[in-house]
């Protein structure tokens, strides 16, 4: 692991990515066959027979294909204190949880150090492209980033996200020292229990140490939308604590006023520069360069749910570069983002070959003609035979299966992507989407199947009023700002005010992914809309299905329906009888 700064050298890690990637196919054979035999003694493994061989022909003979579900039984044995080789050779040494939800439990996923190490080499991989694209000097980072509550499993293990496990590894503070991204703001503000407070002092360490800001970054793009935004409303309150060197009474955790009071002093000169930078703004465009003059760029995931974001974050931005962060899940890393001038709407990852086995499942079906989102009802895919990383052709849409060191093997990622390209021998892969998420507006992520617990928990409400649901359907509405989930319902027969006032704040209350319910307590994502439509909406949805040409037998209603298909939302759109916003976030 790097400790000095001078250790590193863009040049040196891009040459060594080179190599990595000049023959993908050895890498990958070599890669499984290390999985494995450290693995060979994992009781998963043993059951299927492999008897030593390593071998991808073996692997994909003997080993299934795999989903969470399918796995539970040997996390949760883990989780409950199991310190035998279950699913790896070493022992597990920490929960990551997904913010994926089903049965209104969040996912457990196992991590240990190898998902350290894979994590510290992608920072250094896409590091290395950026600052050689956008040079970067010797000072800071302003990250937006925030640590979840730890708990401890049955086990005795830690269980926290999988953002969390690296921010408290040693592994990445050394990196980011390394990569000259130290952080502005001490680990009291990183892992501060209350948002709210670590946000206003990020901001406020940021300023501090305003000359030194190499860049701007956080996870999510929303996140530093969010962040500025704020800024708007404290801006005063900030340049008056720098003013005095006293720390706001808004902020009241001991811990942080205390590493707080470290590192403020009283800067008249800097909190008057600070003022007239913020009253000579127009409309804020430009506020983020205004500030941190030496910044060269601005760095998180922009992809997937974070596109509707970068209008604003450009705004802020000005003139400085948006850098698309690398492509991951809580499982782990699979690419880095080794074309850092692409815009983030054009972004591609090229994948590792060496921090995991990849298989890729071809998907085909033209959804789009059929009038149908690719977000959408997953059966209209027609699945082949994964194929290998070096088998992977341009153009086509895959399905990742991943097989990594923390012992997941040949487990379903969920994920679509796009083959755009090679760098080398190793393909460069475009994030479509997940094929089963349905609403989701920045970090949040609830499927089919919790749209329907949310809608079975709120409908019981209903049936006590006599009432029946006909069906129903919903969007992620991105018009408002910001963004919320819309439930449009078709009712037997009227209720009153209060008791769809009720239901609304039960279907809000029912969606319990963790990146939900933080984005609804911090208002990253606005109240929950029920819609009440009119009588016979949903039929006319089946007879504009029809109409393309589907068959009746075949039709299935579509629970989430994204602006692609916006003949299907004005139908619903058009059709709206009453509408309902919840109060259960306040």
């Amino acid at each position: 692991m790097l400790d000095k700064m001078e250790e590193f050298n863009h040049n040196n890690v891009i040459e060594e990515f080179d190599a990595l990637t000049k023959d993908v196919g050895r890498v990958q054979r070599e890669t499984l066959r290390r999985i494995l035999e450290e693995n060979s003694e994992a009781e998963y493994l043993q059951q299927y027979g492999l008897d030593g061989r390593t071998d991808p022909e073996s692997f994909k003979n003997c080993v299934p294909l795999v989903n969470h579900k399918d796995l539970e039984s040997y996390i949760q044995k883990i989780a409950d204190g199991n310190a035998g080789p279950v699913l790896t050779g070493k022992p597990i040494t920490a929960i990551s949880l997904s913010s994926g939800t089903t049965q209104g439990k969040p996912k457990f996923v196992p991590f240990n150090n190898e998902l350290v190490k894979n994590t510290m080499q992608i920072y250094r991989t896409s590091f290395a492209f950026r600052n050689r694209e956008f040079p970067t000097g010797k000072g800071r980072a302003l990250q937006f980033i925030y640590s979840s509550k730890q708990f401890k499993t049955k086990g005795g293990l830690s269980a926290s996200t999988a953002t969390t496990n690296i921010y408290r590894s040693t592994e990445f503070k050394n990196t980011m020292k390394a990569l000259q991204s130290q952080c502005c703001s001490p680990d009291e503000v990183i892992f501060a229990p209350d948002f709210h407070q670590s946000l206003y002092c990020h901001l406020l360490c940021g300023l501090i140490y305003r000359d030194e800001v190499q860049l701007v970054s956080s996870t999510f793009a929303h996140s530093i939308v969010h962040a500025f935004r704020k800024f708007e409303e404290v801006w005063e309150d900030l340049c008056s604590d720098i003013r005095d060197g006293v720390l706001s009474e808004r902020v009241t955790n001991p811990s942080v006023r205390a590493a707080m009071s470290r590192i403020l002093k009283p800067n008249p000169e800097l909190a008057d520069l600070l003022y007239d930078t913020c009253k000579n703004l127009s409309n804020w465009y430009g506020l983020i360069p205004e500030l941190f003059p030496n910044a060269k760029y601005i760095y998180g995931i922009m992809t997937g749910s974070m596109l509707p974001y970068l209008k604003k974050l450009r705004h802020y931005a000005g003139k400085l570069p948006l850098c698309s962060a690398d492509y991951g899940s809580s499982e782990g890393w699979i690419a880095a983002n080794v074309n850092p001038s692409l815009p983030p709407e054009s972004a591609t990852f090229a994948v590792l070959p060496d921090i995991g086995y990849f298989e890729f499942i071809p998907l085909s079906g033209d959804m789009a003609n059929a009038g149908l989102d690719s977000t959408v009802a997953t059966f209209f895919y027609d699945e082949a035979e994964p194929v290998g990383l070096a088998e992977v052709k341009v153009g086509e849409e895959y399905e990742i299966i991943v097989t990594n060191f923390a012992g997941l093997y040949r487990y379903r990622l969920g994920d679509v992507v796009k083959v755009t390209g090679f760098y080398n021998s190793t393909p460069e892969l475009q994030f479509i989407c997940r094929r089963s998420l349905l609403l989701t507006i920045n970090i949040d992520k609830n499927t089919e199947k919790d749209l329907q617990i949310a809608v079975e928990t709120a409908s019981q409400r209903l049936m006590e009023e006599k009432l029946e649901l006909i069906d129903y359907s919903s969007h992620a509405d991105m018009t408002t700002d910001p963004g919320h989930y819309v439930i449009f319902w078709e009712l037997s027969g009227e209720a009153d005010d209060e008791v769809m006032g009720e239901c609304c704040n039960i279907l809000d209350q029912s969606f319990v992914d963790a990146g939900y319910i933080g984005s609804r307590k911090v208002k990253a994502i606005g109240d929950l809309e029920l819609r009440i439509l009119k009588r016979g909406t949903f039929h006319k949805i089946l007879d504009h299905y029809l109409g393309l040409g589907a068959a009746v037998s075949q039709f299935k209603t579509p629970r989430f329906v994204g602006p692609m298909n916006s003949t299907v939302l004005q139908i619903l759109c058009n059709n709206v009888d009453k509408s309902y916003f919840s109060t259960a976030y306040g």
